[in-house]
């Protein structure tokens, strides 16, 4: 069994990103398990305050997800051409020491995927994360892409995935990314 998690950076309740992670779950397939996590309570980053009180709660939480999955699937928005601050907000954090945990990036196979009411999909906040994972040290996969543009068309109210095309993509990226996890173990 390959355990991938999947992380929105999204924080509004009707996002796309989410919608997409939550598809993705469901579009998995037999031999893997997608668990889905939002940066929802991650606070801003303050040293001050990590010196004071270490790591918070919500991100030793979150360390521990990730480091209990084989594999990452970042789900990014793109807000004005990059990379959403509490995204990049959430990683900063995760990417700090914690007494007791290991390091939850590096090493670690991630995969980028993301959707946008816009014409261009994601392709530009997914661009913006390459240098911030070079960084990291992840093992990036780069055997697929997924952007989803116009998702508003692609989902419906409920936030369900209408789209077989994307459905398609989805179903294939994500079965690609598990073979990629389970070939670096």
């Amino acid at each position: 069994m390959t355990k991938l998690l999947g992380l929105s950076g999204s924080l509004r309740a009707g996002s796309y990103n989410t919608a997409l992670l939550k598809a993705a779950q469901r579009l998995a397939g037999d031999g893997v398990t997608l668990d889905a996590a939002t940066v929802h309570g991650v606070p801003l980053y303050d040293g001050d305050e990590e010196q004071r009180q270490g790591t918070p709660p919500a991100v030793r939480a979150l360390k521990e997800r990730i480091l209990a999955a084989d594999g990452l699937l970042l789900v990014t928005p793109e807000y004005n051409n990059g990379i959403p601050g509490v995204f990049k907000n959430a990683i900063d954090w995760l990417s700090r020491p914690t007494p007791g945990l290991a390091d939850v990036f590096k090493g670690r196979p991630v995969a980028l995927i993301g959707a946008s009411p816009g014409g261009f999909g994601t392709t530009l906040a997914q661009s913006h994360w390459l240098p911030v994972l070079r960084v990291l040290g992840v093992r990036q996969w780069n055997g697929g892409r997924l952007l989803v543009s116009r998702a508003a068309s692609v989902f419906d109210a409920d936030g369900t995935l209408k789209d077989e095309a994307v459905a398609r993509q989805l179903t294939e990226f994500v079965q690609g990314f598990a073979a990629y996890v389970s070939a670096q173990r």
